[in-house]
């Protein structure tokens, strides 16, 4: 039924949001069954790729596709029951089989129904990929027989929902490459066995892509260890230095060696944030399944606190020391990078008194060209003078040439002196004019 119209504008994502809280309903599961889930880590081409694949199952069937925008699908196809799930890095998909198992309850699986050649075509790469047996109490759940369903693993076994039902599994992979899962109805309604096995599912596939950081983290931990004894070489070198071309050398190492650092941060960021994420699910989807302990067994519960925090905390580790390395070189850079100016600092200051004393001496070099500016000056306007007293009438005014140039001499010499200041001090006084 379509929503009524409202009198006022609404948010253009307001169905998104309610719509969000049932993209991934709980199933309702009636005991028997057998379930087979298979999660395959995908790409976004990848992604789409699958849900064609899963359209053309629909119609080998001839039943309804999913719509395009659909995160969650469920569809009866007869002899089985069929759910696919989207998720952000990997897609899901469940088959479900009302049937009783036999005494080998691992031998016929849900997936057994599926076509062999449809299977071979699911693209990305399956990451999760086990059974879950659903037993109404026919089944024998005796050790031995425990023993035989999971080839003599060491078993995990908890009593969930309070005591309404049995869980068992050995978190290995068997021999059909399968994990096995037997969850036996004790009580529980057909809602709650629902939730139950939705959890056991989910437990187990976050748990798988919790887990694939710890490779990686142990790759990287090799690679840091060795930058950081390269970062502590760099400042031991940059104890012993001397010189600017050292230290700028210094500085270059160290800038690759942060340049490496911040790929592996890029390359990794990701992968660790979802690790925490897909570890808080885990511990969440456990808290839910309310396990009560079974003398002489651990719980999922206990078995996940031993063997799967360790490794979480490994990852952790790890990008806590990526923080640490990055903090530290970025710390060493800036230290290195301050000798560095004080280095330039010390030489700029050298340059410039080699600049002063160059100045200086320009500045008496130019006193003693103007000292002999004004000699040349005034021997060059005596001499002009002499030219003019040849014209003159000398003998008539009772002068003698000689006599007159000789007086003439410190009259001039002192003129062209006190020309030439002026001119200095004005140029001194006003200073240059940009040109336009």
């Amino acid at each position: 039924m379509p929503p009524a119209s409202l009198p006022f504008s609404t948010h253009p994502q307001r169905d998104d949001l309610y719509n969000e809280l049932h993209a991934r309903p709980f199933q309702v599961i009636t005991a028997p069954q057998l379930i087979s889930h298979l999660a395959f880590k995908a790409q976004p081409q990848e992604m789409d790729n699958a849900f064609i694949h899963l359209c053309e199952l629909c119609r080998r069937y001839s039943v309804n596709p999913p719509p395009p925008d659909m995160g969650s699908y469920q569809q009866d196809f007869g002899g089985f029951t069929l759910r696919w799930e989207r998720h952000m890095e990997f897609y899901a998909l469940t088959f479900l089989r009302s049937e009783q198992a036999g005494p080998e309850p691992f031998r016929q699986p849900a997936i057994g129904l599926i076509p062999p050649d449809w299977l071979s075509m699911l693209p990305g790469e399956a990451i999760a990929a086990f059974h879950v047996v659903v037993d109404g109490g026919l089944l024998a759940i005796d050790p031995e027989d425990l023993t035989r369903y999971f080839e003599g693993h060491k078993l995990i076994i908890s009593a969930p929902r309070e005591g309404k039902a049995f869980f068992c599994t050995a978190f290995r992979l068997h021999s059909d490459g399968f994990g096995r899962f037997l969850v036996q109805n004790r009580g529980s309604s057909d809602q709650q066995t629902g939730r139950l096995i939705q959890r056991i599912i989910e437990l187990e596939t976050y748990r798988l892509l919790a887990q694939l950081s710890i490779p990686l983290a142990k790759h990287l931990s090799t690679q840091l260890h060795d930058m950081d004894r390269e970062l502590a070489d760099l400042l031991a070198r940059v104890q012993s230095s001397g010189s600017a071309v050292d230290e700028r050398s210094l500085l270059q190492n160290l800038s690759l060696l942060s340049t490496r650092l911040e790929t592996f941060r890029t390359e990794t960021n990701y992968r660790f944030s979802a690790t925490r994420a897909y570890h808080e699910l885990v511990h969440s989807r456990l808290r839910n399944i309310r396990e009560s302990k079974i003398e002489g067994h651990m719980t999922a519960t206990e078995f996940m606190t031993r063997r799967l925090n360790p490794g979480m905390r490994t990852c952790e580790s790890v990008s806590n020391w990526m923080e640490d390395l990055s903090r530290r070189i970025e710390r060493a850079g800036d230290m290195l990078r301050t000798r560095v100016n004080l280095t330039l600092q010390e030489q700029n200051k050298g340059l410039l008194g080699a600049m002063n004393r160059r100045s200086r001496l320009q500045f008496r070099l130019q006193e003693t060209v103007e000292g002999l500016s004004v000699v040349a000056i005034t021997y060059y306007m005596v001499g002009l003078l002499s030219y003019i007293f040849n014209g003159l009438p000398l003998d008539t005014w009772r002068l003698e040439k000689p006599i007159l140039l000789a007086a003439l001499v410190p009259v001039v010499l002192a003129a062209a002196w006190g020309l030439t200041h002026r001119i200095k001090h004005r140029l001194i006084k006003e200073p240059t004019q940009p040109e336009e």
